[in-house]
C-alpha cells in the first residue's frame, strides 16, 4: 500500500516524462523537415542546372525551371535565392544552379543559411 504522501505521484511523473516525448517527437519531426527541405532544394538546383545545359538553352532557362520546382514543391519564399554561373568541373565546362534558401528552425521558419548547388555539364552541337 502507498504512503499517503505518494498520492498523486504517478500523475506527476506521466507529465514530465509525457513533456520530454513531446519535444523529442516534435525534434525529430523537425530535423525531418530540415533535411526534406535540404534535399528537394539539391534535386530542383540539379534538375534546373540540366535544363539549363542543353543544347539551345541558357542560363535564365535553369533558374526559371529551378524557381518552378521550389515553388511546386515547398513555396516561393524557398525560390528567391536562385542563380546560375558557368565553372569548369574535371575539364568539362559547366553550369552551376545556386539556391540560398531559410533553414527551417521553427516550421518552415528560420535564417538564410542553407545553400545547395547543382552541376551539368554543358552540351554542344559539335
Amino acid at each position: 500500500m502507498r504512503a499517503a504522501d505518494e498520492r498523486g505521484s504517478a500523475v506527476a511523473e506521466f507529465a514530465m516524462v509525457a513533456g520530454l516525448l513531446v519535444a523529442l517527437v516534435l525534434s525529430v519531426i523537425q530535423l525531418s523537415l530540415g533535411l526534406h527541405v535540404r534535399a528537394t532544394l539539391a534535386d530542383a538546383a540539379a534538375e534546373g542546372a540540366r535544363h539549363a545545359s542543353l543544347v539551345g538553352a541558357d542560363a535564365a532557362a535553369g533558374i526559371a525551371r529551378t524557381r518552378e520546382l521550389i515553388t511546386a514543391s515547398i513555396g516561393p519564399a524557398y525560390a528567391q535565392g536562385v542563380s546560375a554561373t558557368t565553372a569548369t568541373v574535371a575539364g568539362l565546362e559547366t553550369i552551376e544552379i545556386r539556391v540560398a534558401a531559410p533553414l527551417p528552425l521553427l516550421g518552415l521558419l528560420g535564417p538564410v543559411a542553407l545553400e545547395v548547388t547543382g552541376h551539368a555539364p554543358l552540351e554542344s552541337l559539335g
